[in-house]
């Protein structure tokens, strides 16, 4: 299968339908999806405050079960911004994930970036999740987070249907950029969790995204270091040149995903929860 076409496959089969009455430009699918959800972060900029019984919401892997939730709250076209109220809660994954499927039922390949967005804080490299689709020309990121309030919230001055690639790293740049010296790895990271094996955590995420799983940024299994534990250098260090590149690198990340290294199992460790979770199969 040639790299195109892998990453049109459909991402909420169940829900499929739902996507034909959309528009078919990337611009208006990126500004439908802040309609839907909201960050379980984010609710104060907003003037809403998420109940703590609702962060449960953002626990949901797959794109169905995201849809399932939205509509739970209101069963309105997804063309209609929902009340913040009624909006799923979720994380910069779940936007990703949603304007992915929504990208793709258009056919336009699309595809998941793990990574980290350096417009959030000063001199920090945050987790982050963005999408990335084909132009026809090149692979464009787009973060669908970025609404009207968040890009005040964050003095975004870019566009966010095309972030700069010094301004989101996908994981492996920002691995190599860490060995080269251009940056320092403890500036990558989340709250308190921060360093190299955090951004060797993120490659293994990126690696299986680009294999079409995409899971919960919390997700560990496999190859992925606990927290201060030393990566292995020489295999990020080639599992990272493969992610920069993934059409180039199509047939090797298939390989490499077919690792118990990188790929992901029936059960992963839900790092939030602290707790065993089965992984949905939902290729």
């Amino acid at each position: 299968m040639k790299p195109l076409d892998f990453y049109r496959e459909p991402v909420a089969p169940r829900h499929a339908a739902l996507f034909d009455a959309l528009p078919d430009d990337v611009a208006s699918l990126a500004a439908v999806v802040p309609g839907l959800l909201l960050h379980q972060h984010a609710g104060p900029a907003y003037g809403a405050p998420i109940a703590a019984q609702r962060l449960a919401e953002a626990h949901f892997r797959a794109a169905d079960d995201v849809l399932a939730c939205v509509l739970m709250h209101d069963g309105a076209p997804l063309a209609e911004p929902r009340a913040l109220s009624k909006r799923a809660i979720g994380v910069c994954r779940h936007f990703t994930l949603l304007l992915v499927a929504m990208l793709r039922h258009k056919n336009i390949p699309a595809r998941s970036r793990c990574g980290f967005g350096a417009y959030f804080e000063k001199g920090k490299y945050l987790d982050h999740w963005v999408a990335e689709y084909w132009d026809g020309a090149r692979w464009v990121l787009v973060d669908a987070q970025m609404d009207a309030v968040q890009k005040k919230l964050f003095h975004i001055a870019f566009d966010p249907l095309d972030v700069p690639r010094d301004a989101f790293l996908v994981a492996g740049d920002a691995w190599q950029r860490c060995r080269t010296g251009g940056l320092d790895a403890q500036a990558f990271g989340i709250m308190d969790m921060h360093g190299w094996w955090f951004i060797a955590g993120n490659i293994v995420r990126d690696i299986a995204a680009l294999n079409n799983r995409e899971m919960l940024p919390w997700d560990v299994w496999g190859a992925m270091p606990r927290p201060g534990e030393e990566p292995d250098a020489a295999s990020f260090d080639a599992w990272a040149v493969l992610t920069l590149d993934p059409d180039a690198s199509f047939d090797a990340l298939r390989r490499l995903y077919a690792s118990d290294a990188v790929q992901v199992p029936g059960v992963v460790f839900n790092a939030v929860l602290q707790k065993p979770e089965q992984a949905p199969r939902t290729r």
